[in-house]
């Protein structure tokens, strides 16, 4: 059996180095310390956002599927996702990234966990 590192390690880790690297990353709602899922909200800065959800496939490896069918959607339509993601499931963390490029700063950490 491998040992996961807690979530709030992961996420808090990366978000730390993405804003010393002049990149911001908001925490917008903590969710479970050890074992809560990630949504990423990404903030593209010209009005359009998408959204990405933390999946993991039958062996455990961590991906991110595209909320929405992948589109690039408002800030309203992206938080109306968020709130019923997490009235789905109270241990999500919800973090905001803002990235012209739509960059998922996680996606490398992923291969970690």
């Amino acid at each position: 059996m491998s040992v996961r590192l807690p979530s709030h390690l992961w996420i808090l880790g990366i978000i730390r180095g993405e804003n010393a690297a002049g990149r911001p990353v908001f925490v917008l709602r903590k969710g479970d310390p050890m074992s809560g899922g990630l949504l990423i909200k990404i903030n593209r800065l010209d009005g359009r956002f998408s959204v990405f959800i933390q999946q993991r496939d039958l062996v455990g490896r961590l991906g991110w599927m595209g909320a929405l069918e992948g589109a690039e959607v408002s800030e309203d339509d992206a938080d109306a996702y968020i709130d019923r993601a997490t009235s789905r499931d109270p241990d999500l963390w919800v973090v905001e990234v803002e990235s012209r490029d739509a960059a998922n700063p996680f996606t490398q950490a992923s291969e970690y966990l």
